[in-house]
């Protein structure tokens, strides 16, 4: 027989897709309730309540309202049964980093809109790298950076760039475009044919994902080349 109680399941005993932890990783943290994010945080339960639903005890604090718990100090969530000093604090400190986060002004992001614009965000660090590196620039509908992500490094000649990778982080983070960049050690940005296959590669892969690969950069030792410039894309 199961070990259940009045308080639902144990995690452990859920299936690995709706356990909160397992649920981020594999459709993102936006999939997550307010129950599980705070479930995430509190990382376990009890002898007798899982997390999940210790979570859903400290909800009901505030009748659901996430603003009014933000305001809650240790010693209040302590007096729910099952809460202590750790998971009292590893609450406050996330509810204050939200609160700043929200609270900072928005930085001005960079805006994409042109291969050199491009090169000059990648050439200084890229330039010097001694291994290939392939990177895959998030943007938003304002081709605007979202985020940079490596997705493979490689040898002194090549970097595999698989459309899992390159577009797992694109469909779990809603982005709309990317850049490829990746860079050349010999410092001759010249593309090869790999290049030419694996770009092509993820051109159809993202039409099938509706991610659009805008342009792909190739670094080199102060140079570089841009398929959409070179008419390669």
């Amino acid at each position: 027989m199961k070990n259940t109680t009045d308080k639902g399941p144990m995690l452990r005993e859920l299936p690995a897709n709706e356990r909160p932890r397992e649920k981020m990783l594999s459709e993102g943290v936006t999939c997550l309730s307010n129950a599980e994010l705070i479930a995430v945080l509190l990382a376990s339960g009890t002898e007798k309540e899982s997390a999940l639903s210790l979570a859903g005890r400290i909800l009901s604090m505030e009748n659901g309202s996430l603003p009014r718990l933000v305001m809650c100090q240790p010693e209040e969530f302590q007096r729910i049964r099952g809460i202590g000093t750790a998971k009292s604090c590893t609450l406050v400190a996330a509810m204050e980093l939200g609160r700043r986060i929200a609270a900072s002004p928005v930085a001005e992001r960079a805006k994409l809109d042109t291969p050199q614009k491009v090169a000059d965000l990648f050439m200084e660090e890229m330039r010097y790298f001694k291994k290939e590196v392939f990177r895959v620039a998030h943007l938003n509908v304002k081709n605007e950076l979202v985020m940079k992500e490596d997705v493979s490094v490689g040898g002194l000649h090549s970097a595999t760039a698989h459309p899992r990778e390159v577009f797992q982080s694109a469909v779990s983070k809603g982005t709309n475009a990317v850049i490829l960049v990746h860079n050349h050690p010999s410092g001759d940005p010249t593309p090869s044919r790999a290049d030419r296959q694996t770009t092509d590669q993820l051109i159809e892969a993202g039409k099938i994902l509706g991610i659009r690969v805008l342009d792909h950069i190739v670094i080199g030792d102060g140079r570089y080349i841009s398929f959409k410039q070179e008419k390669i894309l």
